[in-house]
């Protein structure tokens, strides 16, 4: 393949072009960080897709995914591309400053450790049906699914294998955390004010509607033999069958994703007053709740286009956003610079360097220890793919944006629950 890659000096241009004979051009900010030979091919293939808009703009935490990259911007006309939107449909992020400072907080973190992984079920939990009115949780999670149950009851009856018999668990999985990289997290910013912060999704219902329109579209594909350089790139054109379908269900995923931050954040907040360890405190001053794994529709370069950001964040002038590093490095909240290049986006994190399977035979738990010695978190073994190590330095990351987005704040982190 005729790869021609064009690297300018920081001078010129903050990102490098990859152009491809006959295909959309490449526009990666991935100066300072590594993008791995898998990534690159995998963007290869998605640039020889016929409806790309412009060019694919990729993010300084790009790394290999199901699909298509992870960290990848993709702007389409007309059509759709379920794996690339991926299966935690509306995966984000929620942060909110307190009016707690650090000299507020105990000594021992812990009993705020167990506070919030008694408040929040995390891994594949999910809340008991038999939920009484007392319980804390009860109430914001009913408010929560009265306002997307009959949006869901829509979905079901046309897509009954969505469904799948799981109709209280999806109002019983609103105010969990899941597994893998969510995460609930206590922070300080450069003026020790405390700060709240989450990472989740859509849960398990969002899993089974990406995965279901995954399928859908890939049968299109076979039965109007469209042959594709990767099976995950199969789409769903506007017009076509399931293509409505696709969005609403959507949406409906991403709106629950939403409102899953923001019940969770509650729990979190009730919680921390419970354990009687602070000081009266506020915990609403400053509210972000950003999707990273989403799909909407927006104007860029004159065009009315469908924007996929798979691993990415929304970043137009002015819009807030959260950029988390690795569990013990801290984050950032930013404010984003309206980069028409980038279709104003940022990236949604540090990055992996490692898989899952690798981290696990290649970190050792004195490693995982000593990174994440000043938070209080897990040190076990069950957590050592989601260690520092396994991440890109958000430092360089944030280096290699610095064009898209303007830091507002640090965030150092004290203590870390994973799900």
């Amino acid at each position: 393949m005729n790869i021609e890659k064009i690297h300018y000096d920081p001078n010129d241009l903050p990102y490098e072009v990859i152009r491809i004979h006959e295909k959309k051009p490449i526009k990666a900010w991935v100066k300072g960080v590594a993008l791995e030979a898998a990534a690159l091919q995998q963007l290869i293939n998605l640039a020889s897709m016929p409806f790309i808009h412009k060019h694919i703009a990729v993010m300084p935490d790009a790394h290999m995914g199901k699909g298509t990259t992870v960290g990848t911007v993709i702007p389409t006309f007309k059509a759709i591309i379920p794996a690339a939107v991926g299966v935690d449909l509306g995966c984000g992020m929620i942060a909110m400053a307190t009016t707690l400072k650090a000299n507020d907080l105990p000594d021992n973190l812990r009993s705020l450790r167990t506070a919030i992984e008694n408040a929040v079920p995390v891994g594949k939990g999910f809340w008991r049906d038999d939920l009484a009115g007392s319980h804390p949780a009860a109430k914001p999670i009913n408010q929560a699914w009265s306002t997307l149950s009959d949006r869901w009851d829509v979905i079901a009856a046309k897509h009954p294998k969505v469904d799948d018999g799981n109709y209280s668990r999806n109002r019983l999985q609103l105010g969990t955390l899941g597994s893998g990289n969510h995460f609930i997290e206590i922070l300080l910013d450069g003026g020790d004010n405390v700060w709240l912060m989450l990472h989740s999704g859509s849960r398990g219902v969002g899993n089974r509607i990406g995965t279901y329109f995954i399928e859908l579209a890939r049968k299109e594909m076979t039965r109007n033999q469209i042959n594709l350089p990767d099976k995950d790139l199969a789409y769903l054109s506007e017009g076509a069958d399931y293509f409505d379908d696709y969005l609403y269900a959507v949406q409906w995923a991403q709106d629950y994703a939403y409102l899953n931050r923001q019940v969770m954040m509650g729990q979190v907040i009730e919680a921390l007053k419970r354990t009687g360890e602070l000081p009266e405190f506020e915990a609403q001053l400053q509210v972000i709740n950003c999707h990273h794994n989403y799909v909407t529709q927006e104007s860029h370069f004159g065009e009315t286009v469908w924007v996929t950001r798979k691993g990415a964040v929304r970043a137009q002038e002015g819009d807030w956003g959260i950029i988390p590093g690795s569990m013990g490095v801290g984050s950032y909240i930013v404010r984003g610079k309206g980069n028409r290049e980038s279709f104003n986006s940022c990236s949604h994190g540090a990055g992996r360097t490692m898989s899952r399977s690798q981290a696990k035979k290649v970190i050792s738990l004195d490693r995982h220890a000593a990174d994440t010695a000043h938070v209080e978190c897990r040190k076990d073994e069950g957590i050592l793919d989601e260690s520092p190590g396994a991440y890109k330095p958000l430092d360089a990351v944030m280096a290699a944006q610095a064009d898209l987005v303007e830091i507002v704040h640090k965030l150092r982190p004290l203590v870390c629950v994973k799900g």
